[in-house]
């Protein structure tokens, strides 16, 4: 069979969820004999901008054929102005399965529905519901949303929550097929601690984007309430979202125990996974958090908010709080910083890899693009 992905930024890249998981779709597809082609989004890399003039020549990746839409790299119309120029071009790729992520880019599923398209949707969240949409952007997602309601031949959703609410709201079922998490590299502190002077289990790690719904504003309030040693890193680059990594850059300033990276991955990321003492997801939205799964398969003890796409993934093997209640977390930090209620690591490491497997995924992928009953 013969894929197209539309909707990511662009592959290879650890920008966002929605590109770790096109990636580790798109080239596990491949090593099982599918043909895929992957539209990447053409603009600047605002989180590694490192990789910039290199992802621009990447004609293929692990087999992937990758295709460069051109686009306006701003918020708002990029996505618009990517996801309309990538499913025109589409329609000329005699694909078997058009497969679009996220809601806003799949506002262009109207094209290939027209010409009869075989289309599959992955909807990793409720976008409109992110802090850094507004006016225009919310209304497109939405609309987006309704087309996938209507025309999408099969949809995947992330959570139970999600599927729930596409049911109540259009009367639609869905699929719902989680996210994987690969078998982790343990390494060392060598990189981080040249870099930030941090050793094994001298830190808590907060690693996402710097936006709103993340929450890492009321980590940090709630750092500040504690009494402890140990530092906080927070990695992460912004995405859209400049003025609010400048407010959180202004809020740590003063602090020397806060770390700020900036956007991290290779064995770098694999070092600041390694060696945290506890890994800590604040967040008031999510769609079903990798960087979560990511922190649990190295076995770490992770603190998160109660909401439940982190509980989903996390179940009873980690410290909740109330969501956006700063004293709360600060009151489940410091229990957890004292190692209150610690849970063994091999315990979490191999309940996460075997509950959340690419194997598994891809099966119940595979399943979706064959199925001709609908």
């Amino acid at each position: 069979m013969k894929i197209a992905m539309i909707g990511h930024k662009r592959i290879p890249s650890r920008e966002g969820g929605v590109e770790v998981v096109v990636e580790e779709l798109s080239t596990r597809l491949v090593k099982k004999g599918y043909e895929v082609d992957v539209y990447n989004r053409k603009g600047k890399n605002v989180q590694d901008k490192n990789a910039d003039k290199a992802n621009k020549k990447i004609k293929d990746h692990k087999g992937v054929k990758i295709f460069t839409i051109p686009t306006i790299n701003k918020k708002g119309l990029d996505a618009l102005i990517y996801s309309f120029l990538a499913s025109i071009k589409a329609l000329l790729g005699k694909y078997d399965v058009l497969h679009y992520h996220a809601e806003g880019c799949s506002a262009m599923l109207w094209i290939p529905h027209l010409f009869k398209k075989r289309i599959v949707v992955t909807v990793h969240g409720l976008d409109w519901q992110r802090s850094k949409w507004g006016g225009f952007a919310t209304k497109y997602i939405k609309f987006g949303e309704k087309l996938i309601a209507k025309y999408a031949d099969e949809i995947i959703v992330l959570s139970e929550g999600v599927q729930k609410y596409f049911k109540e709201t259009y009367n639609r079922d869905t699929n719902f097929i989680s996210n994987g998490v690969s078998k982790p590299v343990a390494r060392e502190a060598n990189i981080i601690k040249e870099k930030y002077n941090l050793e094994k289990d001298s830190y808590i790690l907060f690693l996402a984007r710097i936006v709103p719904e993340k929450g890492v504003h009321y980590l940090i309030d709630a750092f500040e309430k504690i009494d402890t040693d140990k530092k906080l890193v927070i990695a992460g680059g912004a995405s859209h979202t400049n003025e609010y990594l400048e407010e959180i850059k202004n809020k740590v300033s003063k602090n020397d125990k806060i770390i700020m990276t900036g956007f991290v991955q290779g064995e770098e990321l694999d070092e600041l996974f390694s060696n945290c003492y506890l890994y800590c997801l604040p967040s008031d939205v999510e769609g079903m958090p990798i960087s979560l799964m990511e922190a649990m398969s190295y076995g770490k003890n992770c603190l998160v908010s109660n909401i439940e796409e982190n509980m989903q993934v996390a179940g009873s093997l980690a410290y909740s709080f109330e969501k956006s209640n700063v004293n709360d977390l600060a009151d489940k930090l410091n229990q957890a910083l004292k190692g209150v209620d610690r849970k063994d690591e091999n315990e979490i490491s191999n309940y996460v890899l075997q509950k959340y497997s690419w194997d598994d995924v891809i099966s119940e992928t595979e399943k979706l693009y064959k199925n001709r009953n609908n």
